[in-house]
């Protein structure tokens, strides 16, 4: 399955739809990535915050890949910061 993420809060939902869909605690996902639950809890809260590299390596942890998609056809102006 295939999720579009064009703002942070897509970002946030999707990465918790993951973790949960792995069925994985926050503080598994952080065992597995070096870092603290609450690091984990931040990074799903505001995801805008997180470097390319960690949110595709969390996202690797997940079972995902990290791909971006060009469509000339229907560009979005970026929101939320990004």
């Amino acid at each position: 399955m295939n999720y579009g993420i064009a703002t942070p809060s897509e970002a946030r939902a999707v990465l918790r739809a993951l973790r949960e869909g792995r069925k994985l605690t926050q503080a598994q996902v952080g065992q597995r990535l070096g870092l603290s639950q609450k690091r984990i809890a931040r990074i799903e809260s505001s995801p805008q915050r997180i470097k390319v590299d960690q949110f595709a390596k969390l996202i690797a942890v997940l079972g995902g890949r990290l791909v971006i998609e060009y469509s000339e056809a229907n560009p979005k102006k970026p929101q939320g910061g990004w």
